[in-house]
C-alpha cells in the first residue's frame, strides 16, 4: 500500500509539478516464521516495531509498505512486487533477527540502493528480568552482519545501516532523513528535464558534456533549445506583468550606489527594465518546454535582440534558482546537475568557482557572475548596473550577494575519460569580511588552515573550473550519492 504522511525529510517544491514527482521509498521488515509460534505475541510486537518506524518517514515521498518478510517464500513473492514500483530507495528494517534468506533474492533483484534499519526499542536490556522475548524483541542488530556478508557474496553492493533506538534517537532520525533526502535527489535527477541552450563559452574544453551519457548516468534528459525560443517569448509579456515585476524585483534587491569598482553603477532604469523583462519571458520559456533546469550560453549579434536577452537572464536566473529550477552560465550542463543535487538536499547550490586567494588571511574568494541561489545569501543581495561583463559580451544588471556565513560544501562534477563522471567534494566555511563590491557573487571560503595545500589537492582530482556551493557540511551525502549511481567521488580536505 502507498502511505503518505506529513513531516520527515523536507521535500524541494519543485517548479514542474507531475504525478512523477515524489520519490518512491520501500519499506519492509524482517522477521522469522519459526518464532511467531514458539513466542505468543512476538509478532504483533513486531507489527508494532514497523509501525513505528513507518511513522518516521515523510509525507513528501510516496511510501510503499511491503509488509514483514519472515521466510525465503515471503520474500520471492514480495521481490516481484518490488521490481514494479519503481523504487528510488529501501528500508529494510531490522525488527529482530531474521534468516538471510529473507533478504538475498531481493538485494541481488533490486536495482534500488538499499539501507538496514536497526532500531531496537530499548536502550539497554533490563538484566535481571532478562528472558529469551526480551532478547528478541531487541534483537534488530543481530542479523545485520549476516545480511551484509551474504550481500558481499552475491557481488551486490554491501548495504548502508541505521544503527540506534526506536524512541528518541536524534541521530538516528537525522541519518534516515538524510536518506529521504537522497531519495529525492536520486528520484529527481531520473525525470529531469535539464534544458541547453547554445554552446560552451570560447571553447572551454571542461564543459563540453555528452548528452547521451548523461542519461546514461544520471537517468536525466537533455533538452537542446534555441535562443529564439526564449525571445519569442518577450511577445507574451504585458506592460502590467512588467511594472509587476520590476517591483519585485526592487523590493527583493538592494540597488546601493557603487563603490570602487569603475564598470559598476547604481541599478539604472533601463537595466531593470530589460532584467525584469527577460525574467518573465524566461519564466514562460521554461513552462513551455516543461525544464526542470537550464545551462546556457549564447552570443547573439552585436546589438540584436538575442543578445540582449542572452546577456541580461541573471536576475531571471537567480530567482527561478531560488525556486528549485536551478539555472547554470556558460553553457555548463554538468555543474547544473550539481546545483540541481544541491538543491534537492535541501542545502541550496550557487553557482561558483575560485576566484583571488588571500595570503594574508588564508582564504579563496568563491563565486561567479550570472545566476546564482540567493535563497541562501547572507543579507539582502545587491543589483548593481554594469558597464561590460568580463569576458562576456553585453551589459546590464549583475547579481552580487554572499553565501550565508556558517559551514558550507562545494562539489565539482567533471567527465572522465571512461565517458562517465566523477563528484569531487570538499567542506569549508563561509566566513563574514569585506569582499569586492564587483556586481558579481563573492564569498570568504575557508577550508582549512592551508589554502595552498587544499587547491593544490582540489585540482589534482582533476574537477571542472566551476562547482556548485551549497550550505552545511554534506560531503559524505554527496559521495553516497555518488556510490548510489555507481560513479567515482573524491571527497577532497
Amino acid at each position: 500500500m502507498c502511505d503518505n504522511k506529513d513531516g520527515g525529510c523536507q521535500p524541494s517544491a519543485v517548479g514542474r509539478q507531475t504525478d512523477t514527482s515524489r520519490p518512491r521509498i520501500g519499506i519492509f521488515g524482517i522477521g522469522y516464521d519459526v518464532y511467531w509460534k514458539q513466542f505468543p505475541g512476538l509478532e504483533a510486537e513486531m507489527q508494532e516495531k514497523f509501525r513505528v518506524f513507518r511513522e518516521m518517514l515523510p509525507h513528501s515521498a510516496a511510501v510503499l509498505d511491503y509488509g514483514i518478510v519472515d521466510s525465503p517464500e515471503r520474500a520471492y513473492e514480495v521481490v516481484k512486487q518490488m521490481q514494479s514500483g519503481n523504487l528510488d530507495l529501501v528500508f529494510c528494517d531490522m525488527l529482530t533477527y531474521g534468516t538471510s534468506g529473507t533478504f538475498g533474492t531481493i538485494v541481488r533483484n533490486l536495482r534500488a540502493p538499499m539501507v538496514l534499519v536497526a532500531l531496537q526499542p530499548m536502550k539497554a536490556m533490563d538484566y535481571a528480568r532478562a528472558s529469551t522475548y526480551m532478547q528478541l524483541m531487541n534483537d534488530d542488530v543481530c542479523a545485520v552482519p549476516e545480511f551484509t556478508g551474504v550481500a558481499r557474496r552475491l557481488g551486490c553492493e554491501v548495504p548502508d545501516v541505521v544503527i540506534g533506538t526506536l524512541y528518541d534517537d536524534a541521530q538516528a532520525v537525522g541519518e534516515i532523513d538524510e536518506y529521504c533526502r537522497i531519495a529525492r535527489v536520486l528520484h529527481d535527477l531520473k525525470y529531469a528535464r535539464l534544458g541547453h541552450l547554445g554552446h560552451p563559452l570560447n571553447a572551454m574544453l571542461d564543459m563540453h558534456t555528452d548528452p547521451t551519457m548523461i542519461t546514461a548516468c544520471f537517468g536525466c534528459h537533455t533538452v537542446e533549445c534555441e535562443p529564439n525560443e526564449l525571445t519569442a517569448c518577450l511577445k507574451e509579456v504585458s506592460p502590467e506583468a512588467l511594472e509587476r515585476r520590476k517591483r519585485e524585483i526592487l523590493e527583493f534587491f538592494d540597488t546601493p550606489d557603487p563603490v570602487s569598482d569603475p564598470i559598476s553603477m547604481k541599478l539604472r532604469e533601463e537595466d531593470l527594465q530589460s532584467a525584469a523583462e527577460v525574467s518573465l519571458a524566461l519564466d514562460a520559456f521554461v513552462a513551455k518546454r516543461k525544464l526542470d533546469g537550464l545551462s546556457y550560453y549564447f552570443d547573439g549579434e552585436p546589438g540584436g535582440e538575442i543578445r540582449r536577452v542572452m546577456t541580461n537572464l541573471a536576475v531571471g536566473n537567480s530567482l527561478l534558482t531560488a525556486r528549485h529550477i536551478p539555472m547554470c552560465g556558460e553553457s555548463d550542463q554538468k555543474t547544473l546537475i550539481a546545483l540541481m543535487i544541491m538543491d534537492r538536499l535541501g542545502i541550496g547550490g550557487s553557482f561558483a568557482e575560485f576566484h583571488p586567494i588571500d595570503f594574508e588571511e588564508g582564504f579563496v574568494l568563491v563565486g561567479h557572475d550570472g545566476p546564482h541561489n540567493i535563497s541562501i545569501a547572507q543579507g539582502k543581495p545587491v543589483l548593481r548596473s554594469l558597464k561590460k561583463y568580463h569576458g562576456k559580451p553585453g551589459y546590464g544588471a549583475g547579481v552580487e550577494f554572499k553565501i550565508k556565513e556558517g559551514p558550507i560544501t562545494i562539489l565539482s562534477i567533471n567527465s572522465t575519460p571512461d565517458g562517465k563522471f566523477k563528484f569531487v567534494i570538499a567542506e569549508g566555511e563561509s566566513v563574514g569580511g569585506p569582499i569586492p563590491a564587483t556586481g558579481n557573487t563573492n564569498t570568504r571560503g575557508f577550508f582549512g588552515s592551508d589554502i595552498r595545500k587544499f587547491l593544490k589537492a582540489w585540482v589534482k582530482e582533476g574537477p571542472t573550473h566551476h562547482f556548485a556551493l551549497g550550505v552545511g557540511h554534506h560531503a559524505q551525502t554527496i559521495a553516497r550519492i555518488a556510490v548510489y549511481l555507481g560513479l567515482e567521488a573524491a571527497i577532497v580536505r
